[in-house]
């Protein structure tokens, strides 16, 4: 498979992934850097983009929800006492999904939202990076 396909196969399954549809970006980022280990930096990278993007397509979704629709009393009871740091754990299987949600839904100020997403994003994939190189 060219290098191409290789890198929107990586980048789709990283957005899915932070959607509430599943997806296995790990695995995909552990096969890609496994099988193109020049391609290190540009895998985190394309991970972590594409998962912030698909939280802030949640985060869109949250938004546009009706008022009428809550979001769980777990999440919002999160978002609520952290704020927008608590988006820091959007990263963590099946509760992370509902936070960006929840965080719209709550409307969360936009631009820092976007932030602590990527900064959580970012900091998620680059525990697995160090992971990977050590093997």
């Amino acid at each position: 498979m060219d290098l191409f396909w290789q890198y929107a196969a990586l980048f789709f399954s990283a957005f899915t992934s932070a959607t509430i549809l599943p997806g296995t970006s790990e695995a995909a980022l552990a096969v890609m850097v496994h099988n193109y280990p020049q391609s290190f930096w540009w895998a985190f990278w394309l991970a972590a983009f594409g998962n912030t993007l698909g939280s802030i397509v949640s985060y869109g979704m949250g938004r546009l929800l009706p008022q009428k629709y809550k979001p769980s009393g777990k999440t919002e009871a999160c978002l609520k006492k952290y704020g927008v740091c608590g988006l820091l754990l959007a990263w963590v299987p099946f509760v992370g999904d509902a936070l960006p949600i929840a965080a719209g839904w709550l409307r969360l100020p936009f631009a820092i939202s976007c932030l602590m997403l990527a900064i959580g994003k970012i900091a998620r994939y680059g525990v697995l990076m160090m992971g990977l190189s050590a093997f």
